[in-house]
């Protein structure tokens, strides 16, 4: 497809993020999250030759949030196996808010999947003793292929004062031995890797990796396993956008990851990985304007996982 072509699509997408905005909010129940610029929006395609198309704010850093997950699930699997991760983490789709605790209260098993807050604090919980922060704030940075990401420490500073759920989640898991680790380590580990600044063009840079099995096709460095890839995309498939990622998967078709920081990143096998921003958010805690630009250009170019191409 022409440059022009994809160019129009992507303003196309803008508009139409612009008009959903009013009816998203911010993130407020962490109270710095609160002090984001409703308006704003970016929107980021970056393709395996080194193409980049940006509209709007596509370099104002927020906090990655919940993408995270997808991070912390990379290094885990790398350093740890996936057999050994998911002994204390599913696979399947919750049905339930980010922030549940219905699974784990109600039965006795594991969190359902790693895109879920008690998943996420599972994942992190065996690899605490593995890896530091430090490293794998490194890691993020080459995934990004952005080396200016860094930790907001105001923002971790409120998650760390607003926690009170995560830590409940944290020790439900140790009660039945899901975790065996510290939770104070396991949460502030998991903190601080939701309160780093990345951008919309991190995250598409991130979502190429994920799309080209793992290899970062800006630099040709092998960043993961290709089954780590493979296991991350699936999951994102299925799980990436909490408890709306039934009708994510069945209008957009493309492995996707939100964030309450109004991030979403989106990696289309094989052929590009989107980044958008944008802190007003929908019910589930989805980018509004995000969502129905993916549905909008996923139509457009033809990215649906099951449609035929040409079609």
């Amino acid at each position: 497809m022409e440059q022009h072509r994809i160019k129009d699509i992507l303003r196309t997408a803008m508009e139409i993020g612009r008009q959903q905005i009013p009816f998203g909010e911010v993130a407020t129940y962490i109270p710095e999250l609160g002090t984001a610029r409703k308006d704003a929006l970016g929107l980021c395609l970056a393709l395996p030759d080194g193409t980049v198309y940006k509209e709007g704010d596509t370099n104002i850093r927020f906090t990655i949030q919940s993408i995270s997950k997808a991070i912390s699930l990379c290094k885990a699997l790398e350093v740890r196996g996936a057999e050994e991760v998911f002994r204390h983490v599913g696979m399947e789709p919750s049905g339930e808010a980010f922030d549940s605790i219905v699974e784990l209260d109600l039965q006795s098993h594991k969190p359902f999947n790693p895109m879920i807050n008690s998943g996420a604090i599972a994942v992190e919980s065996t690899i605490i003793d593995y890896v530091s922060f430090e490293e794998l704030l490194d890691y993020t940075r080459r995934l990004c292929h952005d080396p200016g990401i860094s930790l907001n420490r105001q923002v971790y500073l409120s998650e760390m004062n607003s926690c009170d759920r995560n830590r409940a989640i944290a020790y439900l898991l140790r009660s039945k031995g899901i975790i065996t680790a510290n939770v104070d380590n396991s949460i502030e580990l998991y903190t601080k890797m939701c309160a780093l600044n990345v951008t919309a063009e991190a995250l598409a840079n991130f979502a190429l990796v994920l799309a080209n099995g793992g290899v970062s096709p800006l630099t040709g460095e092998r960043l993961m396993q290709a089954e780590a890839a493979r296991i991350v995309l699936s999951i994102m498939l299925t799980c990436g956008m909490y408890d709306g990622s039934g009708r994510f998967a069945v209008e957009v078709g493309v492995p996707t990851k939100s964030g309450v920081g109004g991030g979403l990143m989106a990696a289309v096998y094989r052929r590009a990985g989107i980044g958008i921003y944008g802190p007003a958010l929908d019910s589930k805690g989805n980018c509004i304007a995000g969502c129905a630009m993916m549905a909008y250009i996923s139509r457009e170019l033809g990215l649906h996982l099951f449609q035929e191409r040409g079609k």
